[in-house]
């Protein structure tokens, strides 16, 4: 799996974000992705991980072993910066 995958997935579901995805070994199963966007405003945590979840379906049961999240609204990026 390479990451330009999974970033146009999220890309195709999260129309209005930014997203950033790494190979985090090189081996093709073990990424991080930062997704920023509108859509997780008034969100938990629990739930904007539920929605990256959700946009990438089956990839997750087989492809992507493990996934390490950071979700931001904008807002909250432009504070953490």
């Amino acid at each position: 799996m390479q990451p330009a995958v999974i970033k146009n997935l999220l890309s195709t579901y999260f129309t209005d974000g930014k997203i950033e995805v790494n190979d985090l070994t090189g081996g093709g199963d073990h990424f991080q992705a930062l997704v920023i966007t509108p859509a997780f405003q008034g969100k938990t945590l629990v739930e904007r991980h539920q929605m990256v979840y959700a946009a990438l379906g089956d990839l997750l049961r087989q492809e992507i072993h493990a996934l390490a999240l950071q979700t931001y609204t904008p807002e909250q990026w432009e504070q953490r910066s």
